[in-house]
């Protein structure tokens, strides 16, 4: 199996990542970054992207793969809608839709949240949950993956520094979390484990709510 991650430098794409490089039935991982993942391994190549809404100057490379891990993401926090919209919505749509005409077969997994909903009050949950309709419309074997709490493991971390001090703070209770919520969380191992799930046996529905993320 090939496997195409994007988003490979945040917290659930390394975990996207770590998972695929020690499948051992993938055989070869591309990285579609901007800036290196600095992780070296015999099946692993980086391209380099600078405008994620056009993926014209790669497309040739991205031939040929089995799997399309959509980790790419950002908080809503200090983004107006159309920033935001471009980034959770045009920017994973135009890897769908090269994925969609190069090999309408692949699996493609795009990570949105738990809590999206394209009517939905927030202006984050309307805009992912735009892209989660539009990707699985677009692609037989599109997913949408909701996870709730992603607790990062491995020596994985966020991107965003407020994230960090949260998690930072939340640790201690993450076990007690575990026993009465155990629901609502996960962890980056079981994201990219689900991940090569829906590539290899796929899921009963193309919206996977963070329950089966476990």
């Amino acid at each position: 199996m090939k496997v195409v991650v994007f988003g490979a430098t945040g917290m659930v794409g390394q975990g996207a990542l770590r998972e695929s490089l020690v499948a051992p039935d993938v055989e070869q991982v591309l990285a579609v970054v901007r800036t290196p993942t600095g992780v070296t391994h015999p099946r692993l190549r980086e391209v380099k992207l600078d405008d994620f809404a056009d993926l014209t100057p790669i497309k040739e490379e991205l031939r040929g793969f089995d799997a399309c891990f959509y980790c790419l993401g950002v908080s809503s926090v200090g983004l107006d809608e159309a920033a935001y919209t471009r980034i959770s919505y045009d920017y994973p749509m135009a890897a769908a839709r090269t994925f969609a005409e190069l090999n309408p077969q692949t699996t493609f997994v795009y990570v949105s949240g738990a809590g999206t909903n394209a009517r939905g009050r927030q202006m984050w949950a309307r805009v992912k949950g735009r892209a989660e309709r539009d990707i699985i419309d677009l692609l037989p074997n599109g997913y949408a993956f909701r996870p709730g709490f992603i607790q990062p493991t491995r020596g994985i971390r966020s991107k965003t520094g407020w994230y960090n001090t949260i998690y930072t703070v939340l640790n201690p209770v993450v076990p007690l979390l575990q026993r009465v919520a155990p629901k609502y969380l996960t962890t980056t191992d079981r994201v990219g484990q689900a991940m090569l799930r829906a590539a290899r046996v796929g899921f009963p529905d193309h919206i996977v709510e963070n329950a089966d993320l476990r």
